[in-house]
């Protein structure tokens, strides 16, 4: 039985360099206790936003300034801690970076208030006469809608100082998951006993061709997760609480309309995308669960096989290597700038793909100022894991595209949008696949690959969700988060999703513990809502060619100088009415019609 390997233990290039952040942990060190001190170089403006538009804009500059060193000083400690989050020293590490963004935070916080507090018209007019503020002028008039939701200013700073203990909620989730649960291994199909782990489960054992393992582990998997519910339903249910409480504190109608005011996105559009696809998909996602029952003989489709290869004799494996090669030849269409990106986290250890314990789990992209991305995966020889490259990938070129175009500012769009580009790349990559092989079992097979994106995007993250938004209604109603409820609203969710075809039992029904977006404040719904758009995207670059790739460039470019749904219309593709979700969840229908008939 091969054993989880510790940090120390995997080999380093298969390891992100942290280097390119800081060349020491010495200049780390210096650099976090300089930005402590620097914090004056901001606060020297405080009480004085209202002397002119001069004062305001070096005041902007000094807080982008210092923003921007912030962020890298913090994402070193992230980025380690998130490599290792057993470690004592990471731990110490990320606790001291938390530290010194809370008392940025905190003391910032009159920015924000003062400028809200200046007469009506003023800072229209300060832009008017000073042209350095136009670069300004839309994170200005964003934070200017928010006026009548603001507290005075000291409970403002108040609040501001509380946020390590604020966002307590999550890292006790994330320390609880990586660092104190561990698994008992189980046996596969030959009886050999294998480890079990987070990623070894969700990124391998999942998808994996043996229906024994991929039972026994999901059994394994989800007997620790029950013993931790409480737990973690008491961490959710807390950070639920607090969102309240601060909705009301702040006038807003519901905790929604609070979370999605930052995304710039309307109540509408945020329940058109939880709606139409939860109704319009469902049929076609049980015929793809009724076809996988017939093709792979299970007398039953249970919820631990709805991930299982429909071909289990023809998965082809892919190593790191073959992956990044594959990956960069999809992507050339987007030209070379975009290429050089691609190449250089590839070759210049931008990415941490090795496995041990105590990494965190899943996939994330990290991009930094003046530096570059960072990207975490966990590799396991699959194709999933190359879709999942391409989609971070994806991340890492639009966010550095965006940050060389844009001020830091300007750099971050919506979450609404911000999934858009990375499900983009998977499309792609499954185009690139299907151009090189005439062989229907190629073609069948990479449907499936492509179906996974769909799987992942419209169906997992957009049943969190829904889970999500009855949370939401709950809470508002003064009801309480535990355990009990949460495994009932998620069973219940996905037995009306799926029907009576898949078994929902009690070990389904603690999906809610296995991802850490509902953390992210209203995050897993957008991944949807950019795959809906990146499948149009998609299709006009198949039919139009390079003039689409012009225009998909100028969005990325364009990071978050405009609104998420600017961003979309200026790609061709019009969120605010429905029917580019009907039209992407009919493309979803159109590739298990032709997966079925290939059966």
């Amino acid at each position: 039985m091969s054993k989880i390997l510790s940090r120390s233990e995997v080999r380093t290039e298969t390891t992100w360099n942290l280097d390119d952040i800081f060349a020491t942990k010495e200049d780390w060190e210096e650099e976090r206790k300089a930005i402590e001190r620097d914090i004056a170089s901001v606060t020297q403006y405080e009480g004085r936003l209202g002397e002119g538009a001069e004062v305001l804009l070096a005041c902007l500059e000094a807080q982008e300034k210092l923003q921007g060193r912030l962020q890298r000083m913090s994402a070193y400690s992230y980025l380690h801690q998130s490599g290792d989050s057993t470690n004592p020293q990471n731990q110490m590490d990320a606790a001291k970076a938390r530290d010194v963004s809370s008392a940025v935070s905190s003391a910032l916080s009159f920015i924000r208030s003062e400028i809200l507090s200046l007469p009506d018209g003023k800072v229209g007019a300060y832009i008017e006469e000073e042209p350095g503020l136009r670069v300004f002028e839309r994170s200005l008039k964003l934070l200017l809608e928010t006026k009548r939701h603001r507290l005075s200013a000291e409970t403002e700073k108040v609040l501001a100082s509380f946020g390590e203990v604020l966002n307590a909620p999550y890292r006790i989730y994330e320390r609880s998951k990586l660092a104190d649960m561990t698994f008992p291994s189980t046996k596969d199909g030959h009886g050999e006993e294998v480890p079990v782990s987070f990623a070894l489960y969700e990124n391998k054992y999942v998808e994996s061709a043996d229906p024994v393992l991929r039972r026994n582990s999901f059994n394994v998997f989800s007997e620790t997760l029950y013993k931790y519910r409480n737990t973690f339903a008491e961490a959710y249910g807390t950070e639920v609480k607090r969102q309240v409480i601060e909705s009301r504190l702040r006038g807003y109608d519901s905790v929604t309309d609070m979370l999605l005011k930052p995304q710039q996105v309307t109540t509408a559009m945020y329940n058109h995308i939880l709606d139409i696809i939860q109704t319009d998909l469902a049929p076609h996602m049980r015929r793809y669960a009724a076809l996988k029952k017939r093709v792979l003989g299970l007398s039953e489709m249970t919820f631990a096989d709805l991930k299982a290869p429909l071909d289990p004799d023809f998965s082809p494996g892919i190593s790191f290597e073959e992956a990044g090669e594959l990956i960069k030849e999809a992507l050339q269409i987007l030209g070379p700038e975009y290429g050089k990106i691609v190449a250089d986290a590839f070759s210049d250890r931008w990415i941490d793909y090795a496995d041990n314990a105590g990494k965190r789990t899943g996939a994330f992209c990290m991009s930094i100022p003046d530096v570059h991305s960072y990207i975490l995966i966990s590799w396991s020889d699959n194709m999933r894991g190359a879709f999942t490259l391409a989609h971070e990938v994806g991340h890492a070129g639009h966010l550095m595209l965006a940050g060389k175009n844009q001020r830091l500012t300007n750099a971050r769009p919506s979450l609404y949008f911000i999934e858009a580009p990375s499900t983009l790349n998977e499309l792609l990559l499954a185009d690139h696949l299907i151009k090189r092989s005439t062989d229907p079992r190629m073609r069948r097979w990479v449907i499936s690959q492509l179906l996974g994106t769909y799987f992942h995007n419209f169906v997992t993250h957009l049943l969190e969700g829904e889970l999500q938004r009855q949370v939401y209604e709950l809470a508002m109603n003064n009801e309480p988060i535990t355990a009990a409820k949460l495994c009932e609203l998620k069973g219940n969710i996905l037995s009306s999703f799926w029907g009576e075809d898949v078994v929902i039992d009690d070990h389904a029904a603690l999906t809610w513990m296995r991802q850490p977006h509902y953390y992210m404040s209203l995050y897993p719904y957008t991944y949807a809502a950019g795959l809906t758009a990146s499948t149009a995207v998609a299709e006009q670059i198949r039919s139009e060619g390079q003039p689409a790739v012009d225009r998909w460039l100028e969005v990325l470019k364009a990071g978050g100088s405009k609104s998420p749904l600017e961003l979309m219309k200026l790609a061709g593709v019009d969120m605010s009415q429905p029917e580019p979700i009907r039209s992407a969840v009919r493309y979803v229908g159109e590739l298990i019609e032709e997966l079925e008939s290939l059966y």
